[in-house]
């Protein structure tokens, strides 16, 4: 009975540290002992690193036509294309970032950069559709190794004012990438490099990640988290169940027809994620290592700045898809002029946060406010325009409305990443960042999911310029929730 008692009394001291670090705000977050400081170089290589993954996503929008000319894709597998990188992306990120927090987020960049740039060279190569396909998911796993260990990085090797200009940092990149993703494809496809055509998008990640690599193994610190958890293996396939079921036929089924497959999956999505929910609560509580503690949502600043990445993230990602096959398909811009009518909208973007960080200290969360209120008149402005301007429309129409947009969006999503991890203490930098970059990618795979389904039914029965117009409309809808939802924001941004 004693040794039962000694051991329960054990088990709790170890659980509790555990529990109470990520339960209660972290007021002074200095870099762990042992930790070297991340300089200027250092955090120049993880914002590369952390770019590549998000220019990616986005990098092969521009480039799905030429793609199907030259594999004979058809429009199921051109979805694969997208849609398998997405969900394994998204499945496997909060594991990438338990996996740095055990056995160290430089070593794991390090192995994150060198799996991208070897499955970047397979997709580049891919001598057909299918092979395409499967390099893209592997690409997309390593992507997941890679992207959680940027963010962990900053919080654990930064503190107080350097850690919040970081994630600003970080937040820019996040955004600004997105944006140049779809600018550099449709460069690389129209220049056509030594008649690589739509290869190049793929193979000129190698390079990038070669000199990430070896500025890395200079300028990069090695962290870990002190108690790191063991790998939750119930968490992490019901967590990658819930993905799929959801994303995968949301991404396909319009493709295939909607079959019995998609909605079975659908319907399994709810129970999957409900499973996942009882068994991080029963591990959290039995002094298990849940995969996301559901302590960490007790946070203020994590719950509702995830709450807000989910419909912003969701109409992005879904307004980028749209745009890039409406302006090649409705206004048959080639893949260079469709990537030139974004500059406006990145250039704004990149100005906004670089503004927002001043903006935030002088207004707090009102600035994420306002620039969600932004990006809806910007919306508006763009329906307006391919409304009564179709199809007569140039990079030079379009400018006013992208910019409008892409300065409302960088003063939201570089704050959000800053609010959402300002809490988290070091010792959990992994699992918090994998946290934020799962939600983030889940939703912009299920605004491409949503809005591009939306988008692609609504134009073979109403036009395209009408399909386009409703579909920025139902964008604005979740831009009045991004809205609502951030005067649930702390008052004060750390």
């Amino acid at each position: 009975m004693t040794d039962r008692m000694e051991q329960s009394m054990t088990s709790r001291a170890q659980v509790l540290p555990r529990v109470t670090r990520i339960g209660s705000p972290a007021r002074t977050t200095p870099p762990p002992a042992g930790a070297s400081a991340l300089g200027a170089l250092g955090l120049l290589t993880v914002l590369l690193g952390a770019a590549l993954p998000m220019v990616d996503f986005f990098i092969v929008n521009v480039a799905l036509p030429t793609i199907d000319r030259d594999l004979h894709a058809g429009p199921a597998v051109l979805e694969m294309v997208v849609a398998g990188y997405g969900v394994a992306y998204a499945v496997l990120l909060v594991l990438g970032g338990r996996l740095g927090d055990m056995f160290g987020r430089r070593t794991l960049f390090l192995w994150g950069l060198a799996t991208f740039a070897l499955t970047s060279l397979a997709c580049g190569i891919a001598p057909s559709a299918w092979t395409l396909v499967g390099a893209r998911v592997a690409q997309g796993a390593a992507s997941a190794l890679l992207l959680p260990q940027a963010l962990a990085t900053i919080q654990a090797a930064t503190s107080g004012s350097r850690r919040a200009t970081a994630l600003s940092y970080y937040g820019a990149t996040a955004g600004v990438a997105s944006v140049v993703g779809q600018v550099l494809g449709g460069v690389l496809v129209s220049a056509d490099i030594a008649g690589s055509g739509w290869r190049a998008i793929f193979l000129v990640n190698v390079p990038v990640a070669a000199v990430a690599l070896v500025l890395a193994l200079k300028a990069v610190p090695e962290t870990r988290s002190p108690h790191p958890a063991r790998v939750d293996r119930p968490g992490t396939v019901l967590l990658g169940a819930t993905l799929i079921t959801l994303l995968l036929p949301l991404t396909e089924g319009r493709a295939a027809g909607w079959p019995v497959w998609a909605w079975v999956l659908l319907a399994l999505s709810p129970l999957f994620a409900a499973a996942f929910v009882a068994v991080e609560r029963r591990g959290e509580r039995t002094g298990g290592n849940p995969l996301l503690p559901p302590s960490l949502l007790r946070l203020h600043s994590v719950r509702s700045g995830l709450m807000l990445v989910v419909p912003f993230c969701l109409g992005f990602g879904g307004f980028m898809f749209v745009l890039a096959v409406a302006m090649q398909d409705g206004l048959h811009f080639g893949a260079l002029k469709a990537g030139a009518a974004l500059v406006p909208l990145c250039a704004a973007f990149f100005a906004a946060s670089l503004l927002g960080p001043r903006a935030v200290a002088r207004f707090g969360r009102r600035t994420v406010t306002a620039g969600s209120l932004i990006q809806g008149a910007g919306l508006l402005v763009l329906a307006g325009t391919f409304l009564w301007g179709w199809p007569h429309l140039g990079v030079w129409a379009l400018a006013p409305g992208m910019a409008i947009a892409g300065f409302g969006q960088g003063f939201v999503l570089p704050l959000i990443f800053r609010i959402v991890l300002s809490e988290v203490p070091p010792a959990q930098a992994g699992v918090g960042g994998g946290a934020m970059a799962t939600t983030q990618q889940s939703s912009l795979a299920l605004g491409v999911a949503t809005l591009g389904t939306l988008f692609l039914t609504l134009s073979s029965s109403v036009g395209v310029r009408d399909a386009l117009v409703w579909t920025l409309l139902a964008q604005l809808a979740a831009v009045v929730l991004t809205t609502a939802l951030t005067l649930r924001l702390p008052r004060t941004v750390k």
